[in-house]
C-alpha cells in the first residue's frame, strides 16, 4: 500500500519525531511511505483569519502535491479536518478544482483513523507501563468524527493505566490564530485544561494534534508540572519497543 505523508507545518518545523514515529509504524504494516516535497501549509491559518483567497492559493498547492497519491495520512486531525471540511467549499465556484479537492478529501486520513479504518489495526502490540490521559482535539473529533479510533488503539496497549480526562471535550485554547488574537482568553482556557490534566495524576498526556499538545505542554512546562506530552504515534511506537 502506497501512502503519502502529509507532514504538517508543526511536525515538519518543530516535531519531526512525530512524523518519524508515524512513518515507522506505517512501515510495520507494509506501507510504502513517501513525502511529496511540494507540500506546504494546508492554508488553515489564512482561512481562519478570513483570508480566503490566500487560503485557496495554498490549498491548490497542497492538492497538486498529493494529486497522484493513493492515500494521504497526517499526524494532525486539525490539518486533515481543514482538507475534509473546507477544501470543497473553497472551490465551490471552480468545478475543476472542486473535483480535485473532493478527490483529495476521499483519500486523506488522520493517523489513527487510517490505522483503524483502513489498515484494520487496533492493536499494535505495544506495552506502556505508565498512567496516561488523552486529550481529544476539537478538529479531529468535531470536523473529522475521529473519536473512538485513538481510544481503541490506547485500550489495546498492555500495562497502561488509562485515566479519563475531566471535561475532555473542552477546547485547549490554541485554535491557531485564536491563541494570538485572543491571547487572554486562550491562556485562561489552557490553564483550565492543564489543571484537569494534573487532576488525573497522569504521568503522560497523549493526543493526536501537535497544536493542542504544544499549547497544553507549554502550559504544563511553565507551571513546572512533571507531565510528559506525547503524540499518539510516539506512544505507540515507544510501546512497541518496550515489548
Amino acid at each position: 500500500m502506497k501512502v503519502s505523508l502529509f507532514v504538517t507545518c508543526l511536525a515538519d518545523q518543530m516535531y519531526p519525531e512525530v512524523a518519524e514515529s508515524v512513518v515507522r509504524l506505517l512501515h510495520r504494516y507494509g506501507c510504502e511511505v513517501d513525502l511529496p516535497e511540494l507540500q506546504t501549509c494546508c492554508g488553515q491559518p489564512a482561512f481562519n483569519s478570513g483570508y480566503q483567497d490566500e487560503a485557496r492559493a495554498v490549498a491548490r498547492n497542497l492538492i497538486r502535491a498529493f494529486e497522484h497519491s493513493d492515500y494521504v495520512v497526517s499526524p494532525s486531525g486539525s490539518c486533515a479536518g481543514m482538507v475534509h471540511h473546507y477544501y470543497p467549499d473553497l472551490f465551490r465556484d471552480e468545478p475543476e478544482w472542486k473535483a480535485k479537492a473532493e478527490a483529495l478529501v476521499a483519500k486523506t486520513y488522520e493517523f489513527s483513523q487510517f490505522l483503524v479504518r483502513v489498515l484494520g489495526v487496533k492493536d499494535v502490540g505495544a506495552s506502556f507501563p505508565y498512567k496516561v490521559t488523552y486529550h481529544p482535539s476539537c478538529h479531529a473529533s468535531r470536523l473529522l468524527g475521529v473519536r473512538e479510533e485513538p481510544l481503541e488503539l490506547l485500550r489495546n496497549v498492555r500495562d497502561v493505566e488509562f485515566v479519563d480526562l475531566p471535561k475532555k471535550e473542552d477546547c485547549c485554547g490554541f485554535g491557531g490564530t485564536f491563541a494570538v488574537k485572543m491571547a487572554d482568553m486562550s491562556e485562561a482556557m489552557v490553564c483550565e485544561k492543564a489543571a484537569h490534566v494534573c487532576e488525573t495524576g497522569a504521568e503522560v498526556l497523549v493526543g493526536g494534534d501537535m497544536g493542542c499538545l504544544m499549547n497544553i505542554g507549554g502550559r504544563l512546562n511553565k507551571e513546572g508540572k512533571p507531565v510528559r506530552v506525547l503524540h499518539l504515534a510516539q506512544l505507540l511506537e515507544e510501546g512497541v519497543k518496550l515489548r
